[in-house]
This record gives structure tokens, sequence and C-alpha cells, in this order.
């Protein structure tokens, strides 16, 4: 008689991915789907990493974490540099971790490249020493930021035709790159690895994309609830530290604005007013971004 064999498949793991603009209701969506799917949220925000500042990042309340367990929140200290590849890393543990424990694992966020680089990977660049970051800094002092523009088109044009005009943040991290490993940022990109995330779960992503209106209206009311939970008092507390204000801390929405209020440069009225268009821009950006990817398919 003939010998019948039997390959069992086991079905993947589902993670979800919920994405958009600011002010969307994607942490509400998440914690209702975490509390329906016995779930666990990961922060896909680039500023809920930071700590001591919950209320200008609009983190999860505590009633909310008290509900379900919320991870990759205030994991860095304002005084640090987050970066893309290091989320990655944390996340994916996360992500590990949630699924041994027989739980659903819920991203969630509006830092579009942090869901990118977890679909498709990332250009492993090597550690980046404090010293080197410092010389550059020195070196920029001296040479101002034209003179660093002017070597970085010898070293990577590449890299620099991508670098828009006044994003100092990016001409700098190019630069320290070349200077570190002595390969250019475009290399390292080209030369990235790619993600296996794809092929060990199914995927099932959600994009919230409220009308631009309604969106705009949210954000208004959320900067003043904002200011109502402690704002000031936060934006304060971070002054107060003296930090580089380079740093990705000092450069989130309302640190600005309310500095000017707290140096009586600005009225408070104005510094809302401010604050909040800020807010705007920055959802009108992530709307542009989140319209050109899509979530379910690789790039």
């Amino acid at each position: 008689m003939e010998r019948l064999e039997y390959i069992i498949i086991m079905p993947l793991p589902t993670l979800y991915l919920i994405a958009g603009p600011t002010a969307s209701g994607k942490s509400a969506q998440a914690l209702e789907l975490a509390q329906r799917l016995n779930g666990v949220i990961i922060n896909a925000d680039a500023m809920q990493c930071y700590r001591d500042l919950p209320v200008l990042t609009a983190q999860p309340d505590k009633k909310a974490c008290q509900t379900v367990p919320h991870r990759l929140y205030e994991v860095l200290d304002l005084s640090e540099s987050g970066s893309v590849a290091h989320w990655r890393q944390l996340a994916a543990q996360e992500i590990a971790q949630t699924v041994a424990q027989g739980r659903i694992p819920i991203l969630v966020g509006g830092t579009g490249l942090y869901f990118k680089v977890l679909l498709d990977g990332i250009s492993e660049i090597p550690f980046i020493s404090n010293e080197i970051r410092q010389n550059i800094k020195a070196e920029c002092a001296q040479l101002g930021l034209p003179g660093i523009r002017a070597k970085l088109a010898k070293l990577d044009p590449c890299s620099l035709a991508k670098i828009k005009p006044n994003d100092h943040q990016r001409l700098l991290r190019a630069y320290e790159v070349v200077t570190a490993t002595g390969k250019p940022l475009s290399w390292w990109h080209a030369s990235g690895q790619r993600s296996e995330v794809r092929e060990q779960f199914t995927i099932m992503p959600q994009l919230i994309m409220p009308e631009r209106e309604t969106l705009y209206q949210n954000c208004d009311r959320r900067f003043l609830t904002m200011m109502e939970q402690g704002a000031v008092e936060e934006v304060r507390a971070l002054l107060a530290r003296q930090l580089d204000p380079t740093l990705p801390a000092m450069k989130i929405i309302g640190v600005r604005e309310l500095g000017a209020y707290l140096r009586g440069e600005w009225s408070q009225d104005e510094a809302i007013a401010k604050a909040q268009q800020a807010t705007r821009n920055y959802a009108k950006r992530q709307l542009t971004w989140f319209r050109h990817q899509r979530l379910e398919e690789g790039s």
C-alpha cells in the first residue's frame, strides 16, 4: 500500500501596522484593536521615543497603558539622538517577544520611514563615535555649512544632490558618515540589507488618512489640549537642561514656539498659533509621504 505523507503548513503570525499623520486618531484605533485581539502596541513614532515630553509628543495616557501593554515609548533621553536603525532593532525584538507570548504585535505611529525600514530593510551604517561627531561640529563651526557642503560635494556628490539646501541635519549626517567610514552614505544605502518581515508575518496594514480640513481642525484642538495638560511646563523643564539645539528633541513641535513665549518674545496666543501652524504643516508633509507609499507592498 502506498504511504501518504502530509505536510502541515502553519499559518504565519499576524503583524498589524496602523499609520497616518499626526492627530488622525491612530492611537485610539490601535488601543481598540489591541483590546479586541489581545495585542501589544509598539510605538513607531520617532518623537514618542523620548522621555519627559509625554504631553507635547501626544503619548498614550496612563489609562491606555494600563489597559494594554505599550512598548518603545520613552526609551530615549532628550539628550540622545535616536536613529531609524536603532528603532528597527528594538522593534524587531519587541515584535518577536510579543509573538512568543502568544499576543498580537500592533505597530502604530506617524514616522513613515520607520514602517519602510521595518518592511524593506535598511543599510547597516557603522556606529559613529561621539568623538567624530564633536570633531565635525568643531569643523562646521570653523568652515560654516557652505564649507561642509563644498567638502561633501567632493566626497559624496550623490548624497548631496538629494539634500535640500536648508536640511542641515542630513548634510552633517552625510558628512560624518563619509568622514568616519571612508565610504559615502550613498554607498551604504546601496549595500543595504533586505528585511525578512514580509516573509515571516502576514502584514495587516491600516492607513488612516482623514480629510485635510478635518485633520487640521484636529491638530488645532489637540495643541490647545496640550496647553491645558502642561505643555508649557514640559518645555520649561527641557530648556532648563540647556541641551544642544540641534538635537531631535529640541525640534519637537511646540518647543521652539513655547520657548519663545517663555522668553517673552511672543505672547501665549502667538506661540499657540505658530505651534498650531507648524503642526498642520507637519501633518501635510505626512499626508504627502503616505500617499506615495504602500505599506503592504515592497518599494
